[in-house]
């Protein structure tokens, strides 16, 4: 049974008015599609249904898994695989959560246990850093540092992404906003890991994205620092040591064959790695060039 503007989401200030032909067209669209995403459009504008239960659990998730249960590292374990309620339930839960402390969400605008309504965002941060590398701005790694400012602000509320890449977040009256709360990584893991393992997924896609470098990764990671909590800078150092045995590995693999996951990796680790080891130290990465 579809759930319209429940109390649990009023109670948290998601609430959008539709008339009584919107409701009947999101209806129909409920009862005769099956597609995971659908954009829709309302009197009140674009609206996006997301359904869960149409795919089944990618192969490499359960591969993960299985390696994660073999090494001491728990930084590796994959967000929990439920049932498609309790994975929308989930999700459901995180992005009220968010909502509630005061971060941009979408609207959530209607419910049901395998699908949810949401508001249009406007376009992802990703659309928006292309558009600005077409036109040439010179704001373009300012946004970037936003990305990384902006986490440093979740993990100090005492939240973290799981999935935090430029797709994920939207832009709100100059805020970064967020969506897409399928993964719950603090399920398998402690906070300070998942906020860790936040920051460096963050860095796969801004190492490949910055236009002016060292500079733009360096201004990142102090907007993200100089925000998070003391547990999840110090679990950071210890992610990154981790990863950082692999490097070695990776290098020589991607002398044979370098795909652009491979490059992220090697690019992403390398430079957190001298960033904390710069920081343990006692200095503070990229200080001589501070980004302005």
């Amino acid at each position: 049974m579809l759930e319209a503007n429940g109390p649990e989401e009023r109670a948290k200030g998601f609430h959008v008015h539709l008339e009584d032909a919107d409701i009947a067209v999101l209806m129909q669209a409920l009862l005769t599609s099956d597609r995971r995403i659908l954009q829709m459009h309302l009197s009140i504008g674009s609206v996006w249904i997301k359904r869960q239960g149409t795919e089944q659990a990618p192969w490499w998730v359960k591969f993960q898994s299985f390696m994660a249960s073999l090494l001491p590292y728990a930084f590796l374990k994959p967000s929990p695989i439920l049932k498609p309620a309790a994975m929308m339930a989930r999700e459901k839960r995180r992005m009220i959560e968010f909502g509630s402390k005061g971060f941009p969400v979408p609207d959530i605008i209607y419910a049901s246990e395998t699908a949810i309504v949401l508001s249009d965002v406007g376009p992802t941060v990703q659309r928006i850093l292309k558009t600005k590398r077409g036109a040439g701005d010179i704001d373009h790694d300012a946004l970037l540092v936003d990305c990384a400012a902006a986490i440093g602000d979740l993990h100090a509320a005492g939240l973290c992404h799981g999935r935090p890449h430029v797709r994920d977040f939207f832009l709100r009256d100059g805020r970064i906003g967020f969506m897409d709360f399928e993964e719950e990584p603090q399920a398998v893991m402690p906070l300070e890991t998942a906020q860790a393992r936040d920051v460096w997924l963050l860095f796969l896609p801004l190492v490949m994205l910055a236009q002016n470098g060292r500079t733009t990764l360096d201004a990142a990671y102090r907007a993200w620092a100089s925000r998070a909590p003391q547990a999840a800078r110090a679990e950071l150092r210890r992610l990154v040591r981790v990863l950082g045995r692999f490097l070695p590995l990776a290098r020589l693999i991607g002398r044979v064959r370098m795909g652009s996951d491979l490059q992220r990796f090697i690019l992403a680790t390398d430079y957190l790695k001298n960033a904390v080891e710069t920081e343990a130290a006692g200095a503070t990465p990229g200080e001589a060039g501070k980004y302005d």
